[in-house]
Parts: structure tokens; C-alpha cells; sequence
């Protein structure tokens, strides 16, 4: 499913994302919890861990690989509990945090979403 979702994302951000690395994990590890004051783990869908293109300098060496994660768990409970299309979700999530890697604000990457 994140699979498809990935490959219906908008071309302007599907053909820059050629060196993120995409995880499915089934939570958020304790490091991601402890970082994003996490009352419990079902609390995060997904991460970008990495260095945001707006932020990168070309002279700085490459210190983790940039990776989305989508963690499974949350994501299926939040389907349960929204009933939202669980495609559709997964989509929202990806986009949203392939916007994280490009320094997106929050309104250009809805828009992106709709354009999609």
C-alpha cells in the first residue's frame, strides 16, 4: 500500500525523493517518543528523519540516510477509529512527510496533495 501511495504522489515530489529511504516500522521507537513528548505511541503515524533539503549545505558530510517512516500500528487504529479510506490516509501521511524533506510549510504541502 505505502508502495502505491508512493508512486501516486505528485511527479514534483516523486522525482526528487530518489535518495529517502521509506520504512514501514509497527511503532515509533523510544527515541522518536521520548523526542516528540509522545503520551503513547499510537499518538505518531509517521516521521522524516534526516536534514531538509532547505536546510542541507553542499559542503557538510552526510551524517544518517534521510527516511520516511510510516508506522503501521497507528496508522491502522487511526483507520479504525476515523473509518477514512486507509489508502487514501496512507497517501496523506507520505506526502506530508516527504513535505518535511523539502522544508515544505504545512499549506504548500496540502496543496500538493490536492493537485495529486
Amino acid at each position: 500500500m505505502a508502495d502505491e501511495a508512493l508512486q501516486s504522489i505528485p511527479d514534483v515530489l516523486r522525482s526528487k525523493i530518489t535518495d529517502v529511504v521509506t520504512r514501514i516500522d509497527e511503532f515509533p521507537d523510544m527515541e522518536a517518543q521520548r523526542d516528540m513528548e509522545l503520551q503513547n505511541p499510537f499518538e505518531l503515524l509517521g516521521l522524516y528523519r534526516g536534514v531538509s533539503l532547505d536546510a542541507k549545505n553542499v559542503s557538510d558530510a552526510p551524517q544518517h540516510i534521510d527516511t520516511i517512516y510510516l508506522f503501521r500500528r497507528p496508522l491502522l487504529d487511526y483507520w479504525c477509529e476515523t473509518g477514512e479510506d486507509l489508502a487514501d490516509l496512507v497517501r496523506h501521511v507520505l506526502i506530508h512527510e516527504i513535505g518535511h524533506h523539502f522544508g515544505f510549510s504545512d499549506d504548500d504541502m496540502a496543496r500538493l496533495e490536492q493537485e495529486g
